[in-house]
């Protein structure tokens, strides 16, 4: 996802869930320990919030507020 559209997106067409229910309105609020699951094209992907920001920063920066559960671990 590069965009909050694009993440909007998702969530709209029933492709992400939070905790194991599947969330269909975007901009539920999210809190540290929450699961998301979210089916791209191509994979899928389950990530655990780890904590939040006080602002927008870049991508690197954001990798370090999410635990990827499938795969690689961090």
């Amino acid at each position: 996802m590069r965009t909050r559209g694009d993440a909007a997106k998702l969530v709209s067409g029933g492709r992400v869930r939070l905790n194991s229910l599947r969330q269909t309105s975007p901009g539920h609020a999210l809190k540290s320990g929450d699961v998301l699951t979210v089916v791209l094209d191509t994979r899928v992907r389950i990530l655990r919030v780890a904590a939040f920001s006080e602002r927008r920063g870049d991508a690197p920066s954001a990798q370090s507020l999410y635990d990827e559960l499938n795969g690689k671990e961090k």
